[in-house]
C-alpha cells in the first residue's frame, strides 16, 4: 500500500474545496480517512449505504481533499481505499466567498466551520505556550457559559446583541497598527444532550 504521513492541517484556499469540505456529509467521511479506508467501511461507520458514500468520495478526490492510497480484494470485489489529504482543515480567510454564497452555506456550514475555528485555535494555543517558554507569558482569555433560550426567534435576537455588542467592544480598544494584535472567536450553539455515560 502506498500511503504515507498525512498532513496535520490542510489550508483550504480554494472555493471548491471549500464548498466540498462544507458539505454535512463529506465534512464527516473526512474525519473518518486519517487513516485509509474504503467506501463500504466509511459506510458502515456513518450508517450511511456504500453507494451514497463512493458518490461523496469521488467529488472530494475531484477537488483534491482526498487521494486513492491503494486497492484490496474482498471476496469477488476490489475495494478502493482513499485517505484524507489532511487530519484537520483550516479555511483561509482569502476565500473571497461573496455575501450571497456566505450565506447559502451559513446554515449547514456553522458547526463546520465551528470545528476548524477550533483546529485553529488549538494551534495559535501551541504555538503561543512554545513562545512562552522562550520569551514572557502571553495573557489569554475564555468565557464560557450557558443560557437557555425559548425559540429560534430569541435565538436570531440573542445573536443579533452578541455580535453588535463585541463589535462596539471592539471598537472601543482598537489601538490600530501600533498595538499588538489579538484574536477574538465568538461562537454560539446548542448544547449537545449528554451520553449516558457523561456525568
Amino acid at each position: 500500500m502506498n500511503h504515507g504521513k498525512i498532513a496535520e492541517t490542510h489550508r483550504v484556499e480554494d472555493p471548491e474545496q471549500a464548498a466540498a469540505l462544507l458539505h454535512p456529509l463529506r465534512g464527516e467521511i473526512l474525519t473518518r480517512l486519517s487513516e485509509p479506508a474504503s467506501a463500504a467501511e466509511v459506510g458502515r461507520a456513518l450508517g450511511e449505504p456504500p453507494q451514497r458514500v463512493n458518490y461523496h468520495l469521488k467529488a472530494l478526490e475531484k477537488v483534491g481533499l482526498v487521494r486513492r492510497v491503494g486497492s484490496r480484494q474482498v471476496k469477488n470485489l476490489v475495494e478502493v481505499l482513499y485517505q484524507s489529504i489532511a487530519r484537520s482543515f483550516l479555511l483561509a480567510d482569502t476565500l473571497g466567498l461573496s455575501p450571497q454564497a456566505l450565506e447559502g452555506l451559513k446554515d449547514r456550514t456553522s458547526l463546520a466551520h465551528l470545528i476548524h475555528m477550533t483546529e485553529k485555535i488549538r494551534g495559535d494555543a501551541i504555538r503561543l505556550i512554545e513562545q512562552s517558554e522562550q520569551e514572557e507569558p502571553v495573557p489569554s482569555a475564555s468565557l464560557d457559559t450557558e443560557i437557555r433560550l425559548a425559540d429560534e426567534q430569541e435565538r436570531e435576537a440573542f445573536v443579533r446583541d452578541y455580535v453588535r455588542l463585541v463589535e462596539e467592544l471592539a471598537s472601543r480598544y482598537q489601538s490600530g497598527a501600533g498595538g499588538r494584535p489579538y484574536r477574538m472567536v465568538m461562537t454560539v450553539y446548542p448544547q449537545p444532550e449528554k451520553e449516558e455515560n457523561d456525568e
